[in-house]
Formats: C-alpha cells, structure tokens, sequence
C-alpha cells in the first residue's frame, strides 16, 4: 500500500489534492511566526496583523505551494499543471495587491517586502537558487522573514526583540526542515516501499507537536494585547 505523501496528506480525491497542496499544518506553523513578530511590538494594530496574514496566506500557503508542486510533483497529486499554476500565480498576485494596497495605506516601504516575499517564494518553490533552496535559506525564509515582516508591520521600524524572535524562528523551522526531510524520504519511497511505523513515527511525531505548539504559542502572545 502507498503511502500518503505526508501525515497530513489527504491525496486520492480533487478535495484531498487540494488540501495535500496546502501544506495546511505548516502553512499555519508559519503564519505564526508573523503573528509572533507583530505579538513582540508593544501594540498591535489588527487591521495590519490582518492584512500581514492575509499576505503570507496567499503568497505561501496558496502561492508557493502550489508552484512547489508543479515544479517536480513532491506530493503525486492529480491536479492539473493549469489549475497549480492559476493557484500559484493568483496566490502570488493576490499577496503583491495586498502589498500595493498597504503602500497606500501604510508605507512604499512594503512594495519591499512584498517584492522580497514574492522573490523568496519562487525561488524557493522553482528551485533557482541552491543557496535559498537549503537548510538555511528554508529556516530564513519561511521563519526569520515573516517575524520580521510581521513586527516591521506594526512598528515601520526593527529592533532588539525581532530580531530575538526571527532567530528564533529560523532555529524552529531549521528543526522543522530536518524532521519533514527524513519523513519525506520514508513516506515517498519509490514504489512505496515499506517503512517501520515506529522509526516513521519517531520524525513524524515531533512535527506533529511543533504544528499545533507553534500556532498555540503566536495565540498566547496575541492574548497578552487583548
């Protein structure tokens, strides 16, 4: 029997693809971090935590996912090369108008951001860079950058804590990168070749902590503003 491609795949079905696609335990873990990095600014205005999530939701969870899956087919699923390059690239232009949007609104300063965002994304999800497409760029990129965006946010400015935080960030996604590596190479074994559950589990177990602790732990944060 195949196996999944990862503990939260759900493939086999349109539905379950597309949830598969959205990586949607660990679309969450980093949506965190920018709730953790606007959380460590003294106030938080939520009309910007909104808009910043909204961002990383589009351009990561939907954009770079879906980029990440028509590139080289991590997750086997069916969808279309038509339907993940429309989730793909809307995903990424949604995050870039939401980033024009914020130019208006807040500052130039987060075409920047924006532009850095949507630059990482593809590089990471197409491959085009060995240096971004590594342990440490993946810990940069999907955890310093988004604490940093999501403080820089808040504040227009950067400072001691967000960058405590983003280091942070980039140690827990560092972690995070090295456990889903060993599980991906078990689960998505050529023919599905058979894997020991416990030795599965004994990667997959923490991955699954960290998922739910991450997100619990930016909450708690956010309910010291309340």
């Amino acid at each position: 029997m195949t196996r999944q491609p990862a503990f939260y795949g759900r493939t086999g079905s349109p539905i379950g693809d597309l949830l598969t696609v959205l990586h949607l335990p660990y679309t969450a873990w980093h949506l965190s971090y920018v709730v953790i990095g606007a959380g460590v600014a003294p106030t938080i205005d939520w009309w910007r935590l909104a808009g910043t999530l909204a961002a990383f939701a589009s351009g990561l969870g939907v954009g770079a996912h879906a980029i990440d899956e028509v590139y080289d087919r991590p997750l086997g699923t069916s969808l279309s090369d038509a339907t993940l390059w429309v989730l793909g690239l809307g995903g990424l232009i949604v995050a870039a108008g939401i980033g024009v949007a914020g130019a208006f609104v807040i500052s130039p300063w987060i075409l920047a951001w924006a532009a850095a965002g949507i630059a990482l994304s593809l590089a990471y999800s197409l491959e085009w860079s060995p240096q971004i497409h590594s342990d440490a760029g993946f810990a940069l990129a999907w955890g310093a950058f988004p604490v940093l965006v999501g403080y820089w946010a808040q504040t227009e400015t950067m400072a001691l804590p967000a960058l405590i935080a983003a280091l942070a960030a980039a140690a827990l996604s560092a972690a995070q990168r090295s456990l889903s590596k060993a599980a991906r190479k078990m689960r998505r074994h050529p023919g599905g070749a058979p894997v020991d559950n416990y030795e599965l589990a004994g990667w997959e177990t923490p991955l699954r902590y960290l998922s739910v602790a991450v997100p619990l732990f930016a909450l708690a944060i956010l309910a010291t503003h309340l």
